[in-house]
């Protein structure tokens, strides 16, 4: 039996060289090759759980820190806000769509979206320390707000019970 050969679509490792060293406006090379940016905690808090970020609107932003008992680490840009929850605090839930949720709290750039095509600068702040230390927000009061301010019935599964 014959095989026919379909060419790999993946650009090869020249091309993607040549696309980085391609000096014609418009091509975003720091973007081909930077890593996502992580959000850093205050070393004063430890995290020995780990740590994801849960992503908001500006606008829910406001009204969670008004709400919740409890709040963690918050840091915000003009696009999110970002509620830093204990590791896998997305296991098992479906965050409602208008959340992002950035396990590791690393934050992919989305200039892509943006008019001008250019990075941020700076990145988000932290803009809410806890006055504890413990740098969470309570996952599950933040999940049941969110899904309030959504409009949508919070959504979850046990998982395998042993």
């Amino acid at each position: 039996m014959d095989r026919q050969h379909t060419p790999d679509p993946r650009p090869r490792l020249s091309d993607a060289h040549r696309r980085l060293s391609d000096p014609r406006p418009g091509l975003s090379a720091p973007l081909l090759c930077e890593r996502p940016q992580r959000l850093s905690l205050p070393v004063e808090l430890p995290a020995g759980l780990g740590y994801d970020a849960v992503g908001t609107s500006p606008e829910h932003g406001e009204r969670i820190m008004e709400c919740l008992p409890r709040v963690g680490c918050v840091f915000a840009d003009d696009l999110r806000w970002w509620w830093i929850v204990p590791s896998g605090s997305h296991v098992g839930v479906t965050w409602p769509s208008c959340t992002t949720y950035a396990i590791g709290a690393y934050l992919a750039d989305p200039s892509w979206t943006r008019a001008s095509g250019r990075p941020r600068p700076g990145g988000p702040r932290l803009i809410h320390r806890p006055d504890g230390d413990s740098p969470y927000t309570p996952p599950i009061p933040l999940y049941f707000l969110i899904c309030r301010l959504a409009g949508i019935s919070p959504s979850w599964s046990l998982g395998a019970v042993s």
